[in-house]
């Protein structure tokens, strides 16, 4: 059963439920959307809940996730319907062997025309059609969640395309007419950032932008979804991500990225975040060669601190030595 969210306070426990911890922002965002059926169109760096967030709609809502996952080179065969070949190729050797039953009982060569004409009209039906995301969702007999993930990724003739089944929830087929929402989907399309989005796009959308969490969010997440790590060790774990974020890295450890290598901390059962631990275990986090070297030369093995220098000889005497 579908349930609505009927403010903003409810889509915060709701997603609170879900294990996943929305700020007042996305909280308002997400009711909006949901109110003025409405697309919503997060933005933000990789890894940082986007695609969870819509998971987490779907969970609270009791509704069937429908994804649709972008790549270059998507067009609307992949993402709207095609006709299934090779049933309709079996179709075609069933129907040649009852050829004869067909058009023999016809007592015309216009009847016999007629009967094989209502025979392949068959062929367009709905039971060769293969559904792929898009229309699935609009088909659905229950509302769903429909996740568009990474828009970015696919070709600006994929996205103008789209804009056509974001205004209307509708599709025209050919061979079967126009075929129209049952139930409009909770659209949410995800970004991250890889290139501009037309500014048709994010005029249909609710816009929300999620970057990385600030350390006291992201403490909240590692606790919530591991909560195995003892408190001390997440508080270390979260601050170490926090100054890998503010190093300049190619590629920032992203959350999903801090919640693995909770996982690991917990599966090595350490105590501590020691400098041996953090060696054995920076490629949970960091990705590129060039990052865990210059994570170890920065924060693993900082440059020695300068002595300090000894005060002036009155400033001793000033002091009473």
């Amino acid at each position: 059963m579908t349930t609505l969210f009927d403010s903003t306070k409810t889509v915060k426990s709701e997603l609170s439920n879900q294990k996943y911890i929305a700020s007042d922002e996305i909280a308002t965002i997400v009711y909006l959307a949901q109110k003025l059926g409405k697309p919503l169109l997060a933005e933000g760096p990789a890894g940082v809940g986007k695609t969870e967030l819509a998971k987490a709609i779907a969970g609270a809502t009791g509704r069937e996730l429908i994804r649709l996952q972008c790549y270059e080179g998507l067009d609307e065969s992949k993402a709207l319907y095609e006709w299934e070949y090779s049933k309709q190729l079996l179709y075609t050797q069933l129907l040649r062997d009852k050829l004869n039953d067909t058009v023999g009982k016809a007592n015309t060569l216009s009847e016999a025309a007629d009967k094989l004409a209502k025979e392949e009209d068959v062929f367009f039906s709905s039971r060769f059609l293969l559904q792929r995301p898009l229309l699935k969702a609009i088909l659905s007999e229950q509302p769903t969640v429909l996740l568009i993930d990474e828009i970015d990724r696919a070709d600006a003739e994929f996205e103008a395309f789209l804009l056509e089944i974001l205004s209307d929830f509708q599709v025209s087929v050919p061979e079967l007419g126009t075929l129209t929402a049952k139930h409009k989907p909770f659209v949410i399309l995800t970004s991250n950032n890889t290139r501009e989005l037309s500014e048709a796009l994010k005029r249909r959308c609710l816009y929300l932008f999620i970057n990385y969490p600030n350390l006291e969010e992201e403490l909240a997440v590692v606790r919530l979804k591991v909560p195995e790590l003892n408190q001390k060790l997440a508080q270390q774990a979260v601050e170490f991500v926090q100054k890998l974020r503010k190093s300049d890295m190619r590629k920032s450890p992203s959350i999903s990225e801090t919640l693995d290598w909770a996982n690991a901390l917990v599966a090595l059962n350490a105590s501590n975040l020691d400098k041996e631990t953090l060696q054995d275990t920076l490629s949970v986090l960091l990705k590129h060669e060039a990052d865990l070297q210059k994570a170890k030369r920065q924060l693993l093995s900082p440059p020695p601190q300068q002595p300090k220098q000894r005060p002036p000889d009155d400033f001793g005497k000033f002091s009473g030595n």
